[in-house]
């Protein structure tokens, strides 16, 4: 790789394709880390399970390899799974540090579903969305923020858009028009609505019914705000 190519900082998904493959991905509910490799393709990892660790660094045997960054130490960190959980581990690892959400990690840190980690340059994000195989469920009422994907909640805030101010004869937006709005494909916008009708217990409903009453839910538990339409 040319040493002056710029690698893109971030794991965010930029096209179609990596937004379904990172969706398909929270429906599973395994572990995953999404980053991009030297040439800044989109990397999804789902981490392995057991208690094997998962090793970061610049050396090629590593799980997840930076070889293009420098900054990034042989073996740099790890990720091991300590009772159900996942924790990053940089005990005197690296010469640089590894970073949490921009915070210098310093020795263990237990990760969280949406933590972002730096290793140098390179930005890897962590998920573990909650698994509908055992996991514990989440009612409409007791859902907040955090239980939806940041682009759930957009696509949920676009469908919301025009019941701005109250208005009393609006009708949720269209798939079409949240796709524009949010730079999606219209398969997309159809993939994060059908988890949203799931989240919101509304899936069952006949189809004319499902998106005014995912509204209604989204307003009326506060999830969504006169402040964010």
């Amino acid at each position: 790789m040319d040493p002056s190519r710029e690698v893109p900082e971030g794991p965010r998904p930029a096209t179609t394709e990596e937004s379904r493959a990172v969706f398909h991905a929270e429906l599973e509910g395994r572990p995953f880390l999404v980053y991009r490799d030297g040439e800044g393709r989109h990397q999804l990892l789902q981490l392995p399970p057991g208690d094997a660790a998962l090793t970061i660094g610049r050396n090629e045997a590593a799980d997840v390899c930076f070889e293009w960054d420098e900054e990034v130490s042989g073996l740099h960190a790890e990720v091991e799974r300590v009772a159900g959980d996942y924790v990053l581990v940089d005990d005197g690892l690296s010469r640089n540090g590894s970073f949490a959400n921009g915070e210098r990690v310093h020795g263990r840190l237990r990760l969280r579903d949406g933590d972002l980690l730096r290793f140098g340059r390179a930005v890897v994000l962590f998920r573990f969305p909650n698994s509908a195989r055992g996991a514990t469920r989440v009612t409409p009422e007791a859902l907040t923020a955090s239980s939806l994907s940041p682009q759930q909640r957009k696509v949920l805030i676009a469908l919301c858009r025009p019941f701005k101010e109250g208005a009393a004869f609006a009708t949720p937006a269209t798939n079409q028009q949240i796709a524009g709005e949010l730079f999606l494909s219209v398969d997309t916008v159809k993939l994060h609505l059908r988890a949203l009708f799931d989240k919101f217990d509304v899936g069952d409903l006949p189809q004319n019914k499902k998106r005014i009453a995912l509204v209604r839910r989204a307003l009326d538990s506060g999830l969504v705000t006169e402040r964010d339409l």
